[in-house]
């Protein structure tokens, strides 16, 4: 059974009272979907109403499609307003093209990202004034470098201000993609971190040493966290050879390694919902894949949701400094 998602009480007046599950209706903040919670609240959220590139278009600089595994924007958006209130600082310690970042600035929320390749920064960058022009009112920056060494790239006074985490880890070092019509068919692009000679980024490491690398980020970003502050993961498996990679497992561990407790497991769909049934969105490189496994005799599906593994930080636990001298008139760059 999925877990109840939990969301902040905002009656919470400071980061060391404790907050409560609320029930409450949620709205989907790109694709405009409405989802009535029950009184124990949703564990399921609706955030593929509108297809990826419908739910970045005009919000994203154009050259965002180039990274191979984007997370939806709907997705860091229901986990911004969902465990955080305005004003509060979110952290994406593997942020890629921004999108969490650019998602909590469009609420009103402050941001800071760390990304190891500088192609990827220098993209959140440009989304990030990107959604100035467009009215967001939160301030955020992106630090360029080794997330798995964070507390040496992020300034001391910002350790216990962190209330929200937002990221994913790397699936593999090609991932997603995009395809044009090529001689045999067609060509894949735009579907690795880099060239593969900086082996660098997690994504080139197996199971073993990804996860020892993520509790490694993890841990960092526990002491960035205020008391009760939350930390949000979206991951799933994936075949490799045929074989299941059980990657939401392998968060779990790395979470609790790094002193953090689940607290819930929701499902965000990659699917959109439509007359009481799931249409779904899927890339090319995941109808082939299926295609292929069928032809072959396996009864493969197509992954239609991501998993949510959401832990907390202690009440008990205590940081210090502060937000408001650390930014002063502008974040940190």
């Amino acid at each position: 059974m999925v877990a109840v998602a939990r969301h902040r009480a905002d009656t919470a007046d400071d980061h060391n009272e404790q907050r409560t599950p609320t029930a409450s209706s949620t709205i989907d903040p790109i694709g405009g979907h409405r989802a009535a919670a029950g009184p124990e609240g949703l564990s399921v959220w609706a955030t593929a109403q509108a297809t990826g590139p419908v739910q970045r278009r005009g919000r994203y600089v154009r050259e965002s499609v180039q990274h191979p595994a984007r997370m939806l924007p709907a997705i860091a958006a229901h986990a911004v307003t969902a465990y955080t209130r305005p004003g509060d600082l979110v952290l994406d310690p593997m942020c890629g093209i921004g999108t969490t970042l650019v998602e909590a600035i469009h609420a009103g929320r402050d941001a800071i990202g760390v990304e190891y390749e500088s192609r990827w920064s220098d993209i959140a960058d440009a989304n990030i004034k990107h959604a100035h022009t467009q009215g967001a009112t939160g301030r955020a920056g992106v630090i360029r470098g080794d997330a798995t060494s964070i507390l040496s790239l992020v300034p001391a006074a910002l350790a216990g201000q962190v209330a929200l985490v937002v990221t994913s880890p790397p699936y593999g070092p090609t991932v997603h993609g995009l395809v044009r019509p090529g001689t045999d068919g067609v060509a894949k692009f735009d579907n690795a971190y880099n060239d593969g000679t900086d082996r660098g980024n997690l994504a080139y490491r197996d199971l073993t040493g990804l996860a020892d690398g993520f509790a490694q980020i993890l841990t960092g970003c526990h002491t960035l966290l205020h008391p009760g502050g939350v930390v949000v993961v979206t991951a799933r498996p994936w075949r490799k050879h045929g074989e299941l990679v059980d990657l939401p497992s392998a968060v779990i561990g790395a979470g609790i390694r790094a002193g953090l407790t689940p607290v819930d497991r929701c499902v965000a769909l990659l699917a959109a919902v439509r007359d009481g049934g799931l249409v779904a969105r899927p890339s090319f490189f995941q109808l082939q894949a299926v295609r292929k496994a069928r032809a072959a005799g396996t009864p493969m599906h197509l992954i239609a949701h991501e998993d949510v593994l959401v832990f907390s930080k202690s009440q008990t636990d205590s940081g210090s400094g502060s937000l408001k001298d650390t930014l002063g008139g502008g974040m940190v760059a």
